[in-house]
């Protein structure tokens, strides 16, 4: 463990915190989701399905902005970074409330998430800062058994906003939720990036550390992994409701039934806590993506092959769904953490970059999986079973950490 400022907080107040700061995307993004069919309504009742691009937009701004949060907070500071992240977000939901049009809501989605880059990316840099190797790991595996939960509440709180104001008053809740963790950070958290320690913004900087970063083969590997992961997982959460509307007949549970996956695929976070300093993070990830690629492989052949029971598509989808988000609790924790290990000296940059390419580019996988959902989860299961199946073989071209 790296030595830190004094006055520091104590280990479980710093990981509610950066749970909390990490949230902010998964609150941003999960609590719109019941909102979808009424944006569609509202915005482009010619074409439903484009209403899911209000999702996948704020992770494009998200993705763009981490390439800059980064690189800002090795300048100014990490507070600095992340609190300025945050007065962008709570800009780009004001836009949002006044948005007319599905492309006007779409670019105001784009401003909020490059603000939501700042508390995503510097909160990794941060605990950068404190933390390194498999204590890094176990450290990031305690914020995502916190972080879990909001992705569970959250549609759940979007139906209640929704039946209380009407669906642009979640923009309102976005707001809300940016000031508690900017407020919490502001006042409990001394910096973590000494004076010292820092570097000017200038691209020439910029440029020889993003070099640096993408120099080494092992990061690049890593890289690949994590866009593949990001792909199939927001392909997943823009067409989670969709498929539970049209396909399965139950768009008024489908909070409810997203909240039990949530729940349940939260427990992938303890396991990792649990495994990850005895197996190492390397294996944990080349085993949860060897798993779930055999897992959507199984489950297109069952609906290719006609063999699921008649009454059965609820649970059969519910179950993968599951497996795909206990996936996500035994890798993204670990080749973060993976990738970042030999770049701790620029680590707010070398975030940025692994952040930035894995969202833009996961993000074009996502699009065109979550656009050709055909009124069944086989597109979805299809996509994510060929991302995972290369995630699988590209760690195995890894070296054990």
């Amino acid at each position: 463990m790296r030595l830190g400022p004094s006055r520091q907080p104590g280990r479980v107040e710093f990981v509610a915190m950066v749970a909390v700061l990490f949230s902010t995307i998964a609150f941003s993004i999960d609590a719109m989701l019941p909102a979808l069919p009424q944006i569609a309504e509202r915005l482009s009742p010619d074409e439903p399905n484009r209403a899911q691009l209000v999702v996948t937009s704020f992770i494009f701004g998200m993705g763009v902005g981490t390439l800059l949060a980064g690189p800002i907070s090795d300048t100014v500071g990490r507070k600095a970074a992340i609190l300025g992240g945050l007065a962008i977000y709570g800009f780009g939901a004001v836009l949002a409330v006044q948005a007319q049009s599905l492309e006007t809501l779409m670019a105001a989605r784009v401003v909020q998430g490059l603000g939501a880059a700042g508390p995503r990316i510097v909160s990794q840099a941060m605990i950068r800062d404190r933390y390194e190797g498999r204590e890094m790991a176990q450290i990031m595996s305690f914020v995502m058994m916190i972080f879990i939960l909001v992705p569970a509440m959250s549609p759940a709180a979007g139906s209640f906003v929704i039946d209380l104001a009407g669906w642009r008053a979640i923009f309102w809740s976005f707001v809300l939720f940016g000031l508690i963790g900017g407020t919490w950070l502001a006042l409990r958290q001394p910096e973590t990036l000494p004076s010292e320690a820092r570097f000017p913004l200038r691209l020439g900087v910029v440029w020889l550390a993003l070099k640096e970063t993408l120099s080494r083969a092992d990061v690049r590997i890593y890289i690949a992994v994590l866009t593949l992961g990001t792909g199939q997982m927001f392909a997943l959460i823009s067409s989670v409701q969709p498929v539970y509307d049209q396909a399965l007949g139950l768009a008024d549970s489908f909070q409810w039934w997203f909240m039990a996956t949530a729940i349940l695929a939260g427990t992938g976070t303890i396991v990792n806590a649990a495994l990850v300093m005895r197996l190492g993070m390397r294996r944990l990830a080349i085993t949860a993506y060897a798993a779930q690629a055999l897992i959507s492989a199984a489950l297109i052949l069952a609906h290719l092959l006609d063999l699921v029971p008649e009454g059965a598509a609820l649970p059969f989808f519910f179950a993968w769904s599951v497996s795909v988000f206990f996936m996500v609790g035994l890798t993204f924790g670990n080749l973060n953490s993976l990738a970042l290990q030999p770049l701790g000296h620029i680590a707010g940059t070398a975030a940025s970059v692994i952040g930035a390419i894995s969202t833009v580019l996961g993000v074009l996988i996502a699009v065109p999986i979550g656009l050709a959902f055909d009124g069944t989860p086989l597109p979805l299961v299809i996509g994510t079973g060929v991302c995972s199946a290369l995630a699988f073989l590209l760690m195995r071209r890894t070296v054990e950490e």
